[in-house]
């Protein structure tokens, strides 16, 4: 246990000293397997890791969703949402709030990263709700929390690393990620009516449109809707996997930017570009992990700590307490991907020996990250607002934060209190 201990802190020293968190889990991954067993073994292993990452199908699953939501933002498919959202709320107070967030969820739908939502719409809902008179504390809470929601409404990434690490189905936790999903957007409405209520300056109200005009933007997302129906109903009827799923997806986003975004060459060239940069950046961090992963894993510390749970009389509700307290204190210094790399191989046995279900452990485990994306001083989610809206405060915009992060608080919570409502769909999939 004392290696693991010393590791977790030479991981946290070279983050402080801003060598990039893949590096730094590789490098004390690396280091600590060389100490306990021998350097040559240490390279094997390095080498090992890195080619079976690169070549494993379940991992293809990654470029392929990132490759659709790249799609999508360039066929313009995310205004379409925003302002079909606009279209039936945005005459209420928060009514633009409440429209980006429900955005936020439909785009989080075809999207699965939190960074991409939230600089989406940091374009989109930014300019239109300074424009109406918004506060920037509302601004930038609106905008900052529901991007998280890119993370939990299926598909999303971070489903995919999880239930890589810990070889749980990623078909059945982007099933279990509805309902905990949609929870998620209403919660967030209601944290954005709480504020108006206090302040009713903070979000005026929108102009009001007719039905005529509301039907009519519901006709423009025909293209969301199907990609969600078409990849979540065909896992969930057991049509194909998700990693089938996810190459459906990629093909059906690229016929409609053609079709209805006009993508030009130069355009496709970008988006695989930019899809491969990021696909790269995120296999650099699985890498890293898994090589830190194998080094506790030659520890004593997973058995060591799932014993202390086993002989001591504590219940696995205030397990999971404590360890959702770890989460959101780490993500206030960590982005959610490496995050969750770094930790699950060491929480996971300890949590599913508690007695909880694997499957509703990662979407816990979603929703803490969430909470850590916005929480300062390093929410992540909360720079990426201010570096495109520039004449904000930090001040100001952690400072919208904070009812949005009470409102997934209450989720969570009842998420603890109530599993049933993230495992309830997965016992019907087929």
């Amino acid at each position: 246990m004392i290696e693991t201990i010393a590791g977790f802190g030479a991981f946290l020293l070279l983050a402080c000293l801003r060598v990039p968190l893949s590096f730094a889990m590789g490098i004390v991954g690396f280091a600590g397997f060389a100490w306990l067993v021998n350097t040559k073994a240490a390279l094997s292993m390095v080498g090992q890791v890195a080619y079976e990452t690169g070549l494993t199908y379940t991992l293809s699953v990654i470029p392929l969703f990132i490759l659709m939501g790249n799609f999508i933002v360039k066929a313009k498919l995310a205004d379409e949402i925003y302002r079909a959202a606009y279209a039936f709320i945005g005459h209420r107070r928060g009514g633009l709030a409440m429209s980006t967030i429900i955005a936020c969820g439909g785009f989080g739908s075809i999207c699965g990263s939190a960074l991409a939502t939230t600089a989406t719409f940091c374009r989109i809902a930014a300019p239109a709700m300074r424009e109406s008179g918004y506060k920037p504390h509302l601004i930038a809470g609106s905008i900052a929390s529901g991007g998280t929601l890119g993370i939990l409404i299926p598909p999303s990434l971070v489903f995919v690393i999880y239930g890589i690490m810990t070889d749980e189905s990623i078909g059945r936790l982007f099933i279990a990620g509805i309902v905990p999903g949609i929870l998620a957007v209403l919660f967030l409405c209601a944290a954005v009516y709480y504020i108006v209520r206090r302040d009713p300056e903070a979000g005026p109200r929108g102009e009001r449109r007719n039905w005529q005009e509301r039907l009519s933007s519901l006709r423009r997302i025909w293209a969301v809707v199907l990609l969600f129906v078409l990849i979540l109903g065909g896992i969930y009827a057991g049509a194909f996997t998700a990693t089938e799923g996810a190459g459906i997806g990629a093909g059906g986003a690229l016929l409609f930017a053609l079709f209805l975004g006009g993508l030009t060459f130069r355009d496709l060239v970008d988006v695989l570009v930019e899809s491969a940069m990021t696909t790269a950046s995120l296999f650099m961090i699985l890498i890293g992990a898994f090589i830190f992963a194998n080094f506790v894993n030659l520890t004593t510390m997973p058995a060591d700590m799932v014993s202390l749970i086993r002989s001591v009389d504590v219940p696995g509700s205030v397990v999971v307490l404590m360890i959702c307290f770890i989460y959101i204190l780490l993500g206030m210094a960590m982005e959610e991907l490496s995050m969750i790399a770094l930790t699950v191989p060491l929480f996971y046995p300890i949590v599913t020996a508690a007695g909880y279900s694997g499957i509703w452990f990662g979407v816990a485990v979603v929703i803490v990250c969430q909470i850590g994306l916005t929480t300062p001083p390093v929410g992540i989610n909360i720079f990426i607002v201010k570096s495109m809206v520039p004449d904000m405060s930090l001040r100001e915009a952690f400072r919208g934060t904070w009812p949005f992060n009470f409102a997934l608080m209450a989720l969570l919570g009842i998420l603890i209190v109530f599993p049933d409502v993230a495992t309830f769909l997965v016992a019907y999939m087929k």
